[in-house]
């Protein structure tokens, strides 16, 4: 088979990833200790192909025999991806040296789980989607475990890999009932089916569902969520902040691109997501009261916010899934932000990690304290942080999709997630016990912790102006 070479121009963002984390694997192989070189040549590589992706961001093509689609949708996804992973890699350096697990390799994975993401987003072939959950997993599956000493990071790797390789079948027996009832495994063929259909053989719900299932596990919701809580705590923090947003921020375009209104409008569908959605909010949020150590916290809370998300896909409207973006925009910002904070502080045998190391931090770093509040704030939904715009399009699409039940769902478990993100804002500024935290600060580390507050602060105040640009993306 051929394919016109015009095809190659919709890669460019995936080239200019695949390149860089090439050169890494090279530079690893021939020069010793290089990992400061892969540091940087990441870096570069990662900027240089955020400015091709914003270069052809309105560019429309299908390429590749109608398996991949490059447009302003993928594009959108694929910033925020390389956005995550750009963060990530900035706040791994001094985390990896701290640790004594700095090692090149790590950069190149990043990169390579990163096109991953970007075929997901970038689909249009339920292959090009099944393709891009195996990059993207394989490489989580080694960075989940990325600290070979530590038993639990051992154990949340092998947790992963388990139970993600089980749903993986899940996911491909149900493309596999699809393709068998429309002999297609092109998403918009399998649009054009349902939409023409009005009797639909029983193994294409099935399938359906099957697929609904693979990737309810990717991005943590209720029932499917049991393997978060132990692989966020025991991956290295970066990576947990890596995996809490990158990867679920390309299960949600998936799931986007495969499921359209017409079809999430389906009463079984909308009460299946309804379901998820809300036992995703309550399952996350009551959970998260009990722990104390923030990572799990954070990870129980992760599963509570997948819910909120799925409440915009099934209110089956443009607002809906405008608002998931937006939310997902914001989400990025929050999570990086917050464990990047926690990587700052955490030190080796996993210490400073519970709530009672977090007391009486402001005293001593009022910096770093006055962030961590931005976030916890904004994870909370608490205006004027772009957190709360992400809830409010979402509950507001809900509304008008007569979910109204669902959207009143959503703000009560929202006041809930207050008891326990703003305990850790009280212990930090209204407990005067002195933290026995201690630590040398990166200039780096210090600005993109601030950039990430900054851009809730902004897109808080200022939520058309990234609303204007996703509500062109459909």
């Amino acid at each position: 088979m051929q394919f016109p070479l015009q095809d190659l121009n919709s890669l460019t963002p995936i080239f200019g990833l695949l390149i860089t984390a090439f050169v890494v694997v090279i530079i690893e192989a021939l020069i010793r200790k290089s990992s400061t070189l892969s540091y940087w040549i990441s870096i570069i590589g990662i900027v240089v192909s955020i400015i091709m992706t914003i270069d052809i961001f309105q560019d429309s093509t299908i390429s590749f025999f109608e398996m991949f689609r490059l447009s302003a949708y993928g594009n959108y996804f694929s910033v925020l991806f390389m956005v995550s992973a750009l963060f990530t890699i900035f706040l791994s350096r001094d985390y990896l040296d701290k640790l004594g697990t700095h090692y090149g390799e790590y950069y190149a994975i990043i990169l390579f789980a990163t096109v991953g993401m970007i075929l997901m987003a970038n689909a249009a072939d339920l292959i090009i989607i099944f393709l891009g959950i195996e990059l993207m997993s394989i490489c989580l599956y080694i960075l989940a475990g990325f600290m070979r000493k530590r038993l639990k990071s051992n154990e949340a790797a092998l947790k992963y890999f388990l139970l993600s390789a089980f749903m993986t079948g899940f996911l491909l027996y149900g493309i596999a009932l699809i393709y068998g009832t429309t002999n297609t495994t092109n998403i918009a063929k399998i649009i054009e089916y349902y939409s023409t259909n009005s009797s639909l053989p029983t193994m294409f719900w099935i399938g359906v569902g099957l697929v609904l299932i693979g990737l309810a596990f990717k991005v943590a919701s209720v029932p499917f969520h049991m393997w978060v809580p132990d692989v966020y705590e025991g991956a290295p923090t970066t990576i947990t902040a890596f995996m809490s947003t990158g990867a679920k921020a390309a299960a949600f375009s998936a799931l986007i691109l495969i499921f359209p209104d017409n079809l999430l409008a389906d009463s079984k569908i909308q009460l299946i997501l309804a379901i998820l959605a809300s036992a995703s909010m309550i399952v996350g949020n009551i959970i998260a009261i009990s722990q104390n150590n923030i990572k799990r916290m954070l990870a129980y809370s992760s599963i509570a916010h997948a819910g909120y998300m799925l409440i915009g896909l099934a209110s089956a409207n443009p607002g809906g899934k405008n608002g998931i973006l937006f939310y997902l925009s914001a989400y990025v910002l929050m999570n990086i932000g917050a464990f990047g904070i926690l990587s700052i502080f955490e030190k080796d045998e996993e210490k400073y990690l519970t709530f009672d190391d977090y007391i009486g931090l402001s005293t001593k770093f009022p910096f770093h304290s006055a962030l961590m509040a931005i976030f916890m704030f904004s994870l909370t939904g608490i205006p004027p942080f772009a957190g709360f715009f992400g809830k409010y399009y979402i509950f507001a699409a809900a509304v008008n999709a007569n979910l109204t039940w669902l959207a009143v769902l959503g703000v009560l478990m929202s006041v809930v997630s207050a008891y326990y993100y703003l305990r850790l804002v009280v212990l930090m500024y209204f407990r005067e016990a002195e933290t026995t935290i201690s630590t040398a600060f990166n200039p780096i580390n210090n600005s993109i912790i601030f950039l990430s507050a900054l851009g809730l602060f902004v897109f808080g105040i200022f939520p058309s102006l990234l609303m204007q640009i996703i509500e062109r993306l459909f």
